[in-house]
């Protein structure tokens, strides 16, 4: 793969080129549009721009087509929401509530950028549910109106095969972070099965680790060391540290 290709540098020029005409009106036929479309179209990928405080997508690359069904004329927010699996529904709108927060605080300070990534299962043109990574890159920008922008990317990673609460996720502004996903991007975050993610979600419900076992029909014992095992993996001293992290990077 074209190195500057894994390295979204092309992202930066599109931004630098067209941040301040406000990504409207551009010339899909402009030589550097047409090398990210080609870049897209080779790594599977689509992007678009959208306008945070507006709430406004103001241009979409032709890829949405493939990976989300819908014309990238067409595109708007709510088709994200209803083409996410109904498993993931609920962690993707705690992402949507952070990535709108997050706008707000860089909207504030007039200044600064963010990077935010997590995974999904989108439905593509098919019908079928795909394996998604979604990197969203935030910006402010005073031009031509004064706005945060977030360059959102949406990369079929059905090549990945993880676990299905293996999430990745990132919320920092580490920009090496922002490139084409490998493995090792793909691994930053929690791990957890689907039975130690239940009983996360029953430990955010006020449950006791006697009241979880009689639900589960599993001894105490066994819950406590599903409890363990989820604190050696996250290195936290205590769960409610880990629930708190995870409401706050949108996933519970």
């Amino acid at each position: 793969m074209n190195e500057e290709y894994r390295r979204y540098s092309l992202f930066f020029k599109f931004i630098k080129a067209f941040s301040s005409i406000g990504f409207q009106g551009i010339d899909r036929n402009d030589p550097l549009v047409l090398e990210l479309e080609e870049m897209m179209k080779n790594n599977n990928q689509f992007f678009c721009i959208f306008d945070m405080l507006r709430m406004k997508m103001v241009f979409t690359s032709q890829g949405s087509l493939q990976l989300l069904g819908i014309n990238p004329d067409d595109l708007n927010p709510y088709h994200f929401k209803e083409a996410t699996h109904p498993d993931d529904l609920k962690r993707n709108e705690l992402g949507v509530a952070k990535l709108f927060k997050s706008a707000h605080e860089i909207f504030v300070e007039k200044q600064g950028e963010l990077l935010l990534s997590t995974n999904f299962r989108f439905r593509d043109i098919t019908g079928n549910y795909v394996n998604q990574l979604v990197q969203c890159y935030l910006f402010y920008s005073p031009l031509p109106n004064d706005t945060v922008y977030m360059v959102n990317i949406n990369t079929d990673i059905e090549w990945s095969k993880k676990p299905r609460h293996n999430f990745h996720y990132y919320i920092g502004k580490k920009m090496s972070n922002f490139r084409y996903p490998d493995e090792k991007l793909l691994q930053i975050g929690h791990s957890f099965t689907d039975r130690e993610f239940q009983i996360i979600r029953m430990v955010q419900a006020g449950l006791s680790s006697d009241q979880i076992a009689e639900r589960l029909f599993l001894s105490r014992h066994t819950v406590n060391k599903h409890r363990k095992n989820i604190l050696d993996k996250t290195g936290k001293a205590h769960i409610s540290e880990l629930i708190y992290e995870l409401h706050e990077w949108g996933l519970l």
